[in-house]
């Protein structure tokens, strides 16, 4: 039996590979391109957590190997430490550090000393959380709520304005987590992210979804009124229900305004139980902050007259095929995969249960409402009102 030959990867050929899995390539579709499987790009890939390293560069204030060529040739010639520092425009105690750093005035060699200078500074550098022992807890603590890196920095962002030092950007946040040599945050904080990845994937990476159903009477969205497409007036929610094991199910609404979000346990999939929780869910809103339900072409919602005649709030029903015409409830979802992954029985959580984690979503703050709440924005609605 042949054992193929182990593949070692060239310079060009690393940047070929992050160039792809930047664009969204998977890692067999990279694999590929050098007849290797997966496995062959995961270790490449995985060393940094899928996050690409940047480019090496030289200080500008570091010495070249030019430099280093002139130092050498002036101890051979037995010049003085000043005099090569002088013709070099450099301090002597630069030149000083180089030598005896690199083997003292007999053993200097420029090649050899350049070598080294680049391997030394390979040393990991400390990243602000590391430097920031309040900071990091105080991000370690938000990422155990579910809060996304995203909303971490801008809500520290939004508390502390003038304070740089209590503030760290997301991408900060996602490196300490997936390039573990930071040793800053601990791995175990990734299973709170919403993709619960070894690696990050890029946001070009695509997403597959499916059209359901069909449905009788449908109104389509393109009637939508005007108000609810561009956000401005509150009222107008978006549906779905969210699958589990053991044909379990849960209805999810997302006001388009705010963005917040109820959850209600439904008893099956079949048109009456989902119409009549989300009759129960209506009677807990101001008739004035419900007056559309946009929702997809699921079966699920066949009885949508049924549901207008009990709350006077008009369905609207997406294209097939569009599940992005409703993409606030859509990323709502995938939201909740945190608290109900794929495969799980979503029937043993009560409506209690489901109330709490939909006042947890609430309760995050969101960049699109310039990390204001849903429950805030939506606390405004219900003030002006009344």
């Amino acid at each position: 039996m042949g054992y193929r030959q182990r593949i070692y990867f060239t310079s060009s050929q690393k940047a070929e590979i992050w160039d792809r899995w930047q664009r969204g390539e998977s890692m067999s579709s990279i694999g590929r391109l050098f007849d290797r499987g997966s496995s062959s790009i995961y270790p490449l890939l995985s060393r940094t957590g899928g996050i690409r390293p940047p480019e090496r560069k030289r200080s500008r204030l570091a010495l070249t190997l030019g430099e280093r060529e002139e130092i050498s040739r002036g101890l051979k010639a037995r010049y003085s430490l000043r005099v090569i520092a002088r013709q070099l425009r450099r301090s002597p105690s630069t030149i000083s550090r180089e030598v005896w750093r690199n083997g003292g005035q007999l053993a200097y060699r420029a090649t050899a000393s350049d070598a080294a200078a680049w391997d030394r500074a390979l040393r990991p550098k400390l990243c602000k959380l590391a430097c920031q022992p309040a900071l990091c807890r105080t991000v370690s603590g938000k990422l155990q709520r579910k809060w996304s890196p995203q909303q971490i920095a801008g809500w520290l962002r939004r508390e502390h304005p003038d304070d740089e030092q209590n503030r760290v950007s997301h991408e900060t946040i996602y490196k300490s987590l997936y390039i573990q040599t930071r040793g800053v945050l601990k791995k175990e904080l990734l299973a709170h992210l919403r993709a619960t990845r070894s690696i990050r994937r890029s946001r070009h990476a695509s997403l597959k979804r499916d059209g359901l159903g069909q449905v009788k009477d449908a109104v389509s969205i393109r009637e939508r009124p005007a108000a609810a497409e561009d956000r401005t007036v509150p009222g107008h929610w978006e549906g779905d229900l969210i699958a589990g094991s053991k044909n379990s199910f849960i209805a999810t609404l997302v006001e388009r305004h705010s963005r917040y979000v109820l959850l209600a346990r439904v008893a099956n999939k079949d048109t009456a139980s989902v119409v009549a929780a989300l009759i129960k869910q209506s009677k807990k809103l101001p008739r004035e902050l419900y007056k559309s339900l946009t929702w997809d072409r699921g079966k699920e919602l066949a009885g949508h007259r049924q549901f207008t005649m009990a709350t006077d709030v008009e369905v609207y029903f997406c294209d097939p095929h569009s599940p992005w015409q409703r993409g606030s409830n859509e990323n709502t979802n995938r939201l909740l995969r945190q608290y109900f992954p794929k495969g799980t029985d979503l029937s043993m959580h009560s409506q209690a249960k489901l109330s709490a984690i939909a006042r947890q979503l609430n309760e995050r703050p969101r960049k699109t409402l310039q990390y204001q709440t849903p429950a805030e924005r939506f606390a405004e609605c219900v003030a002006a009102i009344n």
